[in-house]
């Protein structure tokens, strides 16, 4: 190191020299920056350090300007020499951070000869590298591959097009519960095998009736709808309210009670599904348990179907239109079933109304090829009639029109079976002045009345339409009896032509009545309020000929009702020539069409 007396020196300033310290000071007057040269001090140790220019002893000279007339640059620059910056430059003098500058081997050496990569870091940072490599593969090779091997294959569960399901047929789950088939359907339900062939057919509307406290007014509910209205045309003597109809632990309800409305001395409930839900062929299964006891008779328990042309209790649409299944233009169409007071049985025989199958030019459709309208009406089948004689019984059957020379079909053996007569037998009664009734009559289980037991019994029909197919009608899970399209050939003695299997779309009804039209009723004996509970309603249709809506393209029905709806929403209107004030069609065979 050089000595002290090889060290180059500069001078201190006096106390009183011009400074850069005067750069920051204010006061009036004016100022000037003069620019000295510094001596060296007395002793090397003993300089002082300074930190800030204000600090500084040496003065600016050579030049003045004004503190005033200066540049902000001008104001804060520094010497270009940093011995004029009032810093000790010594090359000896110790500061606090010169171990980070000064190398020290035996201090470093550990760090010199290198660490190991397996440190904590190092391992997080190659676990971080093994996270995202494993991510990325999962991603784009694992994820694709447990797709593939864990899906599974979508169901339309019966769902097509009716509910909104979308292209792959997938059924949505719908708020509250509103698809065609409900979320409380167990899967084993879905599917169901048929009574005729054994082949499996498919769950395509169901009702659980699981929700708590459902109501049954217009609009209230998407598929079932309550009437309110006197069903006057098999005289009951209960004023229908949609009160009257709930649901209920999990069944639905339908109470008659002994409750005044409307001069009627008895209240009570039904409920369809009228231009809501409609199927076309198919399987309608019901869970019952029915009204009152199984020995005291006058209760009118019904679950039945109907076609959408004709509302139920809305007389205007049914006059002429219920209970045909006709395609014929012939003498089965007209007044009587007779032309010119011909044929000679429909004169002198039961007599018969006529039959209206189409309303003028506003004929529903379809037309045949050879340009003839296709015959359209509102037929019904019933699921089932409860009545007690000596026990319980059910009475399931379907009606007709035109009718038979008597109402009597042909009950031959090949057109009807009973696979156990000891529990059904052809019902005695086949008609009246407005229809012609096929029916069996079963027993029912004893226990499954609300008054007994309270347990459920399964009651319902599988069909399929035209002129070749069939109807069996199942009670407690079993065919009670079938009737094929053979009994309902043509009639040569009433001249009318054969009566297809129905092909018009059916809605479903439940209701409660009472009436003396349909059996004696024991007032003395009868436990009001009576309600039948229904567990469940399914309908299945074959795989591959799944046909449901209202409005189908080879039977449409809206544009009719539409046109004439006053007729479908109007109960007071009761016929529809002198109520409705429209006119029946005309007729090829009559006036023309």
């Amino acid at each position: 190191m050089a000595s002290d007396s090889q060290r180059r020196f500069h001078s201190q300033t006096p106390p009183n020299a011009p400074s850069t310290a005067t750069l920051f000071q204010s006061g009036g007057g004016s100022q000037v920056v003069q620019a000295a040269f510094a001596r060296p001090p007395p002793s090397l140790r003993s300089t002082q350090s300074y930190h800030t220019l204000s600090e500084s002893p040496y003065s600016s000279a050579g030049r003045t300007v004004s503190l005033q007339e200066q540049s902000i640059s001008e104001k804060f620059s520094l010497s270009p020499d940093p011995s004029l910056w009032g810093a000790t430059l010594a090359m000896n003098l110790e500061e606090p951070d010169d171990e980070l500058h000064n190398p020290d081997p035996r201090r470093d050496r550990k760090n010199d000869r290198g660490g190991s990569v397996f440190t904590y870091r190092g391992l997080t940072n190659l676990g971080c590298l093994i996270f995202l490599a494993v991510g990325m593969v999962s991603l784009f090779a694992g994820y694709p591959m447990i797709s593939y091997f864990t899906k599974q294959s979508l169901s339309n569960e019966g769902g097509f097009n009716i509910g909104g399901i979308n292209a792959s047929g997938q059924i949505p789950t719908m708020t509250n519960n509103y698809g065609l088939i409900d979320v409380d359907t167990p899967s084993s339900a879905h599917t169901y095998t048929s009574f005729a062939d054994s082949s499996q057919w498919q769950l395509v509307f169901s009702d659980e009736f699981e929700v708590e406290g459902r109501t049954f007014w217009p609009g209230d509910d998407p598929y079932w709808e309550a009437v309110n209205l006197h069903y006057w045309q098999t005289n009951d003597l209960e004023w229908y309210y949609p009160d009257q109809v709930t649901t209920r632990n999990g069944s639905l309800e339908i109470t008659l009670s002994e409750r005044e409305m409307n001069n009627l001395s008895f209240t009570s409930g039904l409920i369809s599904t009228w231009n809501k839900f409609c199927f076309t062929g198919g399987m309608v299964l019901a869970s019952v348990s029915l009204p009152g006891t199984n020995d005291v008779s006058g209760l009118w328990p019904a679950v039945w179907s109907m076609g959408n042309l004709g509302r139920v209790g809305y007389g205007a649409s049914l006059e002429g239109m219920w209970p045909y299944s006709y395609d014929a233009c012939d003498v089965g169409t007209a007044p009587n079933q007779t032309i010119n007071s011909a044929p000679a049985a429909a004169v002198t025989g039961n007599p018969v109304y006529q039959g209206v199958l189409a309303k003028e030019k506003s004929h529903p459709g379809p037309v045949h090829s050879d340009g003839t309208y296709v015959g359209r009406s509102a037929p019904e089948i019933d699921v089932f009639e409860s009545q007690v004689t000596t026990e319980g019984q059910v009475s399931q059957s379907a009606q007709w029109a035109p009718m038979n020379h008597a109402y009597q079909w042909s009950n031959t053996s090949q057109n009807y079976k009973i696979p156990n007569p000891d529990v059904t037998q052809l019902n005695s009664y086949l008609g009246g002045v407005y229809q012609q009734s096929t029916s069996g009559v079963t027993n029912t289980n004893q226990s499954c009345y609300t008054q007994n037991s309270g347990c459920f019994s399964t009651y319902g029909y599988e069909y399929k339409p035209v002129f070749t197919q069939y109807i069996s009608w199942i009670t407690n899970d079993v065919v009670g009896w079938t009737l094929d399209a053979g009994a309902l050939v043509a009639d040569s003695v009433t001249e009318i032509s054969d009566r297809p299997i129905p092909q018009e779309p059916m809605y479903l009804i439940t209701n409660l009545g009472i009436s003396e039209n349909f059996q004696t009723v024991d007032f003395t004996n009868l436990i009001f309020p009576a309600t039948m509970r229904i567990d469940w309603i399914r309908v299945y249709q074959p795989q591959g000929s799944i046909n449901i809506g209202c409005d189908p393209k080879d039977f449409p029905t809206a544009a009719y009702i539409n046109e004439y709806i006053e007729a479908y929403t109007n109960p007071n209107l009761t016929t529809w020539r002198n109520d409705f004030q429209q006119p029946f069609p005309k007729n090829n065979l009559t006036t023309g069409c």
